[in-house]
């Protein structure tokens, strides 16, 4: 999972942040215009977007499934807020009702970010057959000679624990799955050979 201080360096880049806060600005208006809640905890607040996505793949977020985007959401926060309500946990609830609402718009934010820290362009990426069985071997390969950012993009989307991404057996349900690659798909990663590995690490 990212750490604020990522948090904080992805917001330095002036494409992110002009993103980021313009999205904000409409976002609190129309959802929530009491919302108090900092630009990085807003941008936190987005980079939760593909993760309550997949919670929501079945039509309702279960009470296990809120503790851990709550747990997620703290680690995301700006400063402590153990014993303070959570800005990010507050401002989840307003994302969540209306998620269908708003997913896109925060997608494209995502995507802006993604290009920006990974710089997609300018890597030359290894053809991948999609219909092609992984070989295991592989796939840590791709990991470890992927851009670290870019790993940490895909781990915190889609994975509990980070170090988790190296697993050969990740277990997940039917409609997450579908949701994950939808999500990849609006997120451009789907172009990506190491995450169109990942994708078939799950069961």
């Amino acid at each position: 999972m990212f750490t604020e201080y990522e948090i904080e360096t992805m917001m330095e880049y002036p494409e992110v942040q002009s993103a980021a806060l313009e999205l904000k600005k409409e976002f609190l208006k129309t959802e929530a215009p009491y919302l108090e809640i900092s630009d990085e905890d807003f941008f936190s607040l987005i980079v939760m977007t593909p993760t309550i996505g997949i919670a929501m793949a079945d039509g309702n977020i279960s009470l296990w499934e809120e503790m851990a985007l709550n747990k997620k959401a703290r680690k995301l926060s700006k400063g402590g807020y153990f014993m303070k309500k959570d800005p990010v946990v507050y401002a989840m609830k307003y994302l969540i009702k209306n998620y269908y609402n708003w997913s896109d718009r925060f997608f494209e934010v995502l995507k802006t970010t993604i290009q920006t820290t990974c710089k997609l362009d300018d890597l030359n990426f290894t053809p991948f057959e999609r219909d092609k069985k992984i070989d295991y071997r592989e796939f840590k390969k791709a990991v470890l000679e992927s851009p670290y950012i870019l790993i940490r993009f895909i781990a915190s989307f889609f994975l509990e624990k980070d170090e988790d991404i190296i697993n050969g057996n990740h277990k997940i349900g039917k409609a997450e799955c579908q949701r994950l690659l939808i999500i990849g798909e609006k997120l451009e990663l789907d172009k990506i050979p190491v995450f169109q590995m990942f994708c078939q690490t799950f069961k």
